[in-house]
């Protein structure tokens, strides 16, 4: 996603290990405790609090805890807090207002500081500050006080139910943030440029910052006081490898460990490495087609579905992912309870695409600009097989890449997508554990607070989108999950082509890689090569 720097050729010393090392057969020098994983693009930032990717989450979650996980099969896990609240536990009030959290005793930042209940109040601040850089305010708007009793104690008020809210909360939602040292960053207006986004040396996860070499890797040291246990590992490396045909030479040759969220145009290639293995997990998540509805023509619901009935869903699934992945008609996956399966995925029609052009009044329309990221193989490929696709409706479509860093940055830092400066663009989607998909179709979750970056807004879908937050019971929550699937097939905000099946490749030797349906790195104490 960002510019052509590979792994360098020169080597780095830093405090946390005792020397430079060649890249072995195995995952870097034998026996040296460090994985080295590959992204494909730099990270924008370090603070926990302002990403807006999910290289960003990862990374951050290396050095940074939750107060709610997942574990591998997707339960509810508690890190930062010493139980999950509920209702049974009476950690959520029996009006749903009032949820509570108790924290574990004894954790401590990298400094000694103790974690405290003051850093989840400051927390929630700062994500609600309307001068930070945040990229959604999503579940944490909906709090009207945070009360801090004690040091372990976090009360949370809420204006009003919200079914998803311990699954989004300083949890693995769709905008996952983790806690963040109130004792270091308290004293700042916003968090926007302070040093801690670079350089964050306090932090409280299995993994503590040592250095960031821009556009080259990210070096990171085993926390030992980490409070879920010593982790296993010296340290990590996080390298920025924008080619993903270099990462997978150097996957093979053994000079990296990981390939983090392996593109699946390399399926044909990793599947054949000796002393690889794959790793499959199914996420709440989709590859798909975003409009700008604050543009015409893409404000017309005609033109969306002409569209629609252009794109061969079945040939880029057959083509791109090589069988892979299951073609989808909306954006929950039908894993998920609250999945609706009768909502057929669509095939392609050129003349009913031809015919609603005509009703759209759109004959002979100008060149619109579809965007995608310069790093990712499939991408690049989606996006040109798309072009075709749209040019024999007679639509004109014209390619725009740009690095991951810039395309989804937040509008404030200049960001491509949550700025409006598209008229479509490829949409790899990865939510979280509740089905909650408000973030993406709620009238207040227009960027800069959400993710609606297609502006959509609709009467019908805030009413439902009410019924699925506000009601607890899990059979009210899927009824109005079924509306929400049809009206989002109907209206066409977005087209959904498959539902992610995440790969995720690493040499044979790394044991302990467990991934939750959210984030790969949850586990990492518990990672071993």
């Amino acid at each position: 996603m960002l510019e052509r720097r590979w792994v360098s050729v020169a080597c780095v010393i830093v405090f946390a290990f005792s020397a430079c090392t060649r890249p072995a057969s195995r995952g870097g020098a034998a026996g040296d405790g460090i994985l080295r994983m590959a992204v494909p693009a730099d990270p924008k930032t370090l603070n926990p609090l302002l990403a807006s990717s999910t290289i960003d989450g990862s990374i951050q979650r290396l050095m940074f805890e939750p107060l709610i996980s997942a574990d591998s099969r997707g339960r509810e896990t508690p890190v930062l807090a010493a139980q999950v609240p509920s209702l049974e536990n009476r950690g959520i009030s029996r009006d749903g207002l009032t949820v509570i959290y108790h924290l574990r005793r004894g954790m401590r930042w990298t400094d000694g500081a103790p974690v405290t209940s003051e850093d989840v109040a400051f927390s929630w601040t700062a994500v609600m500050n309307p001068e930070n850089n945040v990229v959604s305010h999503h579940g944490y708007d909906d709090v009207s006080r945070v009360d801090i009793p004690d040091a372990h104690t976090v009360v949370v008020h809420l204006r009003s139910p919200l079914a998803s809210f311990v699954d989004t909360f300083f949890a693995e939602s769709d905008a996952p943030y983790d806690i963040v040292p109130a004792h270091v960053l308290q004293r700042y207006p916003n968090l926007n440029t302070v040093a801690f986004n670079s350089a964050p040396r306090v932090s409280d996860g299995p993994f503590r910052f040592v250095r960031w070499m821009h556009g080259d890797r990210v070096v990171l040291a085993a926390n030992e006081q980490f409070f879920l246990g010593k982790p296993k590992l010296r340290g990590i490396e996080v390298q920025t490898v924008p080619n993903e045909d270099t990462a997978v030479n150097l996957l093979r040759t053994g000079a990296i460990d990981y390939m983090y969220q392996a593109s699946i145009i390399t399926y044909p290639q990793l599947r054949t490495l000796p002393d690889v293995r794959l790793v499959w997990l199914n996420m709440n998540g989709y590859e798909g087609l975003i409009f700008n509805m604050r543009r015409a023509p893409m404000n017309d619901r005609r033109f969306r579905e002409a569209i629609a009935y252009a794109i061969d869903k079945a040939q880029l699934v057959r083509t791109l992912t090589y069988g892979q992945e299951k073609i989808a008609g909306a954006d929950l996956p039908d894993w998920m309870w609250a999945a609706d399966p009768a909502i057929p995925p669509g095939t392609r029609d050129l003349r009913a695409a031809r015919s609603l052009l005509r009703a759209a009044g759109v004959r002979t329309p100008s060149s619109l600009t579809l965007v995608t990221d310069t790093a990712n193989v499939t991408h690049r490929r989606e996006a040109v097989m798309i072009q075709a696709m749209l040019r024999d409706a007679g639509i004109n479509v014209e390619v725009k890449t740009y690095p991951g860093d810039l395309l989804y940055a937040p509008a404030g830092m200049g960001g491509i997508l949550n700025g409006g400066k598209f008229d479509m663009a490829l949409w790899p989607w990865y939510a979280g554990l509740d089905p909650d998909n408000s973030s993406q179709f709620a009238c207040a979750n227009v960027p800069p607070h959400g993710y609606n970056e297609t502006t959509y807004c609709s009467p019908a879908m805030e009413r439902l989108q009410h019924d699925a937050l506000m009601r607890y019971a899990r059979r009210d929550r899927k009824t109005a999950y079924a509306g929400i699937e049809h009206l989002v097939a109907h209206d066409k905000p977005l087209l959904v082509f498959w539902w992610q099946r995440q790969q995720e490749a690493l040499r044979a030797n790394v044991a302990g890689f467990a991934p939750n349906p959210v984030q790969e790195t949850w586990n990492a104490w518990q990672w071993s090569k």
